[in-house]
Formats: C-alpha cells, sequence, structure tokens
C-alpha cells in the first residue's frame, strides 16, 4: 500500500488555522492572576496585606485606645473604619512599584509587542490589586469583629464601606502607574507615594475627632481627600448621614480617574 506523501513545512504551516486573538476580556483577566501570583514569588508583598494591618489595629486600638476613648472597646468603634482607609491606601502603591518592576526587567516592551489588546497590562495589574486590597479588607474587619467591633449597619453598611474604599483606591491607583513610569526604580516609585500618602492618611481623621485638632489644623484637615472617605466610611458603617460624604468621594474618584487614567494609558503606548 502506497504511503501518502507528507505536506512540506511550508504547507504545513500554511494548512494551520491562526488562532484567534484574545479577548480583552481574556487579556485583562490573564494579566490579573499574574499580578496575584507575583504575591507568591515575592512574599514581601503579604506582608504589608497581612501583618501591617494587625499591627497597626493592635497598637492603636491597645495603646491610645485608653487615653482617646475612655478604653480600647470604644476606641475600635471609631478606629476601624480608619484603619480600614489607611491600609488599603497604602497598598495601592504596589501598583505603581509593580509597574515600575516591569519596566527596569523589559516586560513593558514585551507586552506592548504581542497582539493582544494594549490597555490589558494595567488593568489586569489593576484587578489583580483589588484582590489584595479585599484580602487585607476581610483582615481588617475580622480582627475588628474580634477585639469587640460592632458596626451599627450591620453587614450592608460594611460591605458598602468596603466597596467606597475600594473604588477609591482604584482611582488612586492610577496616580501611582503615572508615577511608575516617571521615575527610574521601584525604590523611587515607594519613596515618592509615601511622601504624598503619611501626611494625608495622619494629617486626617483617621486616628482622632476633626474637633479635638486646634482651629487652623482643622481647616486643613477638613478638606482633605481621606478626611471625606473615613467619614464616609465610618457613616456606612455606623448607619450614621453620610450622603454628603459619599457624594464627594464618589465625584473625587470620578475625577481623578478621568483625568489620571488618559495620561497614563497615554504615557504607556508612547516611546520611552
Amino acid at each position: 500500500m502506497k504511503q501518502a506523501a507528507l505536506p512540506s513545512a511550508s504547507e504545513a504551516l500554511a494548512l494551520r488555522d491562526r488562532p484567534e486573538p484574545a479577548s480583552a476580556l481574556s487579556a485583562v483577566a490573564t494579566l490579573a492572576w499574574r499580578a496575584m501570583l507575583k504575591i507568591k514569588h515575592v512574599p514581601f508583598q503579604l506582608f504589608d496585606v497581612t501583618i501591617t494591618p494587625i499591627m497597626f489595629t493592635l497598637l492603636f486600638t491597645y495603646m491610645f485606645g485608653g487615653a482617646l476613648a475612655g478604653s480600647p472597646d470604644a476606641y475600635i468603634q471609631f478606629l476601624l473604619p480608619g484603619i480600614l482607609v489607611q491600609t488599603i491606601l497604602f497598598i495601592t502603591v504596589y501598583t505603581g512599584v509593580g509597574l515600575n518592576t516591569d519596566i527596569q526587567k523589559g516586560l513593558f516592551d514585551r507586552f506592548r509587542s504581542l497582539p493582544m489588546w494594549q490597555p490589558a497590562p494595567i488593568l489586569g495589574a489593576l484587578a489583580g490589586d483589588l484582590f489584595r486590597y479585599s484580602v487585607a479588607s476581610l483582615l481588617i474587619i475580622v480582627l475588628g469583629l474580634v477585639l469587640g467591633f460592632r458596626p451599627a449597619a450591620g453587614l450592608v453598611g460594611v460591605a458598602l464601606a468596603f466597596l467606597l474604599v475600594l473604588l477609591f483606591s482604584f482611582a488612586i491607583s492610577w496616580l501611582w502607574i503615572i508615577f511608575g513610569m516617571l521615575v527610574k526604580t521601584p525604590e523611587s516609585v515607594m519613596t515618592t507615594s509615601f511622601l504624598f500618602l503619611m501626611p494625608l492618611t495622619f494629617a486626617s481623621n483617621v486616628f482622632v475627632e476633626l474637633s479635638t485638632m486646634p482651629t487652623w489644623l482643622q481647616a486643613i484637615v477638613r478638606h482633605n481627600p481621606v478626611t471625606h472617605l473615613t467619614s464616609a466610611s465610618r457613616g456606612l458603617m455606623h448607619g450614621t448621614p453620610a450622603a454628603a460624604e459619599v457624594l464627594w468621594v464618589l465625584l473625587a474618584a470620578a475625577a481623578i480617574v478621568a483625568v489620571s487614567a488618559p495620561v497614563a494609558l497615554r504615557m504607556y503606548h508612547s516611546e520611552r
């Protein structure tokens, strides 16, 4: 029996159908999974998600709770929404750090050369970071419940506050993406980010009531975006009026994304 002739290499390649390019959603999901896997290979990133929130919550609750609110049990009701805000905002810097690391390793140019939806690397990194924010938030809330935190608005209020913090953190992350493409090293991204975040979080109502501050300082702290976010989160968790604060946070987040996202994407596509 005569054996059929095998096709040549060029004929074999010509007969193969080219695979369909990945959809935008598939590309974003793949790169989001990559961002989460980076935590496994860089365990230090897990430190800020787990150990840091525990340290801050325990430290301020038991060392300062009695002096600031009369008892740790009373202070945790005030503190926990603020700690949630502070912790998640600090974690947002890793978006810029991760992007800058990819740039230094050459993955930046590799991603831009691949036949995929080009915003996917940035949106995938942001989606992966949302997972990191969620882990940190869940840890803080569970620890708070163990320490005696009792939100008057129940699970619904806590969930709404969490979503609000998540939304604002997503907006802030775009700023660190811009920084990640402007500076030369990941360490520079970290340093620059904390130069902004430290004053914003500590010069706010995260740890103490606005009314306890000097008048001149109140005027500054009152206009701090972290103050608005913290007040909105407390209001949602404890069922107190917070509509004006929530609206302010939503508008601020929308404005930040509207300005910074196009700039970040334009910088990502431009030649370096």
